[in-house]
């Protein structure tokens, strides 16, 4: 008893099949493998992610924080989330965007507040100021910014120091405290008639 052959539907069929697998191997050859499971004195976490993007809405369901990290790791037993080189933008209520980043930074239990720490940078493009200091805080429900490490502030040409910052970016407010210096170069002025 002979087997019929196949038609020609069935070998298209079954060739495709084949090619489509080996693509799927070779898609996975190319893949570089995930990094090693973090693990410190926080404990062992129940997930991270690469190459992520978190993005947290208000309770209007507008989006007003957008962190991008190349890493995150998040542990159960203290609900904190820990990024690597987080670069994150800052919506206020009127629209504005504030640039925040770090060399590290953390996410406290519920997703509040935002903590970077070295080189941690804010910065107000409309207004032209960047501020930078070791570790900055960020309460994403208040609007309000700090940091308690020494602080420099920058509005070229000006730039002044001190112990404490604070920053309200809804109300589009910064303040600087404690043993506060600054320089504050002399406007030129050019007479127009020369």
């Amino acid at each position: 008893m002979a087997l019929p052959r196949p038609g020609f539907r069935t070998g298209l069929f079954l060739l495709l099949l084949v090619l489509g697998g080996g693509l799927a191997l070779l898609d996975l050859q190319d893949a570089p493998p995930p990094g090693p499971v973090p693990g410190d004195a926080s404990g062992e976490p129940d997930y991270y992610l690469e190459d992520a993007r978190l993005t947290r809405f208000d309770a209007k369901g507008r989006p007003h924080q957008r962190l991008d990290t190349p890493r995150l790791t998040h542990t159960p037993h203290d609900d904190v989330t820990r990024l690597q080189q987080p670069d994150g933008t800052l919506l206020d209520e009127e629209g504005r965007v504030w640039l925040a980043s770090g060399d590290t930074g953390t996410l406290g239990a519920g997703g509040n507040p935002l903590t970077l720490s070295g080189d941690a940078r804010l910065l107000a493009p409309a207004e032209r100021w960047q501020l930078d200091t070791e570790i900055l805080h960020f309460d994403a429900d208040s609007g309000h910014a700090w940091s308690e490490t020494p602080a420099v502030l920058r509005q070229p040409p000006q730039r002044m120091r001190g112990e404490r910052f604070d920053a309200w970016i809804h109300d589009n407010r910064a303040r600087l405290t404690d043993n506060v210096r600054g320089y504050h170069p002399p406007a030129t002025h050019e007479d127009p008639e020369s």
